[in-house]
């Protein structure tokens, strides 16, 4: 049986001139980094999803920000990627124009536990 693949994100090209492909776990992270730094509103068909985190870099800093942050996030995760990913672990953290996610997860297709960091910047 050969190993599950889908489509890459970004949608792109291969170096054959076909459609590029992931391997089940890198296709899970595209989908988290989309979910990440996709802002609510700004999918027209599904309106609702996204975090919006980069919305929030310049708010102002503080201990509720980031706690508001990791909720909101957590549950988003859940909502649209709970039957893909086991969420073990969150961080958020921001600093000037950039904010990055640490997340731990399992992958419930295979089982693999999986420590990725997500970074976004805003150009503002």
């Amino acid at each position: 049986m050969s190993p599950r693949t889908d489509i890459a994100f970004p949608f792109r090209a291969d170096r054959r001139g076909r459609t590029a492909h992931a391997t089940h776990g890198e296709h899970v992270h595209d989908l988290i980094e989309q979910l990440l730094f996709t802002s609510p509103g700004e999918r027209v068909m599904r309106p609702d999803f996204g975090c919006g985190l980069l919305d929030l870099v310049f708010a102002p800093a503080g201990p509720e920000l980031v706690s508001t942050l990791e909720l909101s996030v957590q549950a988003s995760l859940q909502r649209w990627l709970g039957d893909l990913i086991e969420v073990e672990a969150l961080d958020v953290v921001g600093d000037d124009n950039t904010v990055r996610v640490h997340l731990s997860y399992v992958l419930r297709a295979t089982g693999a536990r999986r420590d990725d960091v997500f970074e976004g910047r805003t150009t503002a």
